[in-house]
């Protein structure tokens, strides 16, 4: 490993209940489980959606402002569509940017800096 290299490291392991895992990521304990159940706490994947929708959060509100575009507010919704018969894939995921304090043009800018990334 190179010190130009950043190691992002989380830690799964069984619970115990099928479907349930129990993960750790640098002091943060937390509990996801398989789509196909238990389905009471977070599921696998939306764990993964959030993890998408969160980045377009906090690299548009850095790269607006590091740049001195005017946003005051941001939020992005994300839906990952699946078959029923075979949930393993996604087909397709909607992301849809609502981005408050610019205008279109600005918008659409900001979105394609994350997208570009």
């Amino acid at each position: 490993m190179t010190e130009d290299t950043k190691v992002d490291l989380v830690r799964s392991y069984s619970s115990g209940m099928p479907g349930r895992a129990l993960n750790q990521a640098r002091m943060h304990h937390f509990v996801l489980d398989s789509p196909s159940g238990p389905n009471e706490a977070l599921t696998n994947s939306e764990a993964f959606l959030a993890g998408i929708s969160s980045c377009g959060v906090t690299l548009i509100e850095r790269h607006a402002r590091d740049t001195g575009v005017p946003v005051t507010g941001l939020e992005v919704t994300i839906a990952g569509l699946r078959s029923r018969a075979d949930p393993t894939r996604f087909q397709r995921i909607d992301v849809r940017f609502d981005i408050r304090g610019v205008d279109r043009r600005q918008a659409e800018a900001l979105v394609e800096t994350w997208r570009a990334r």
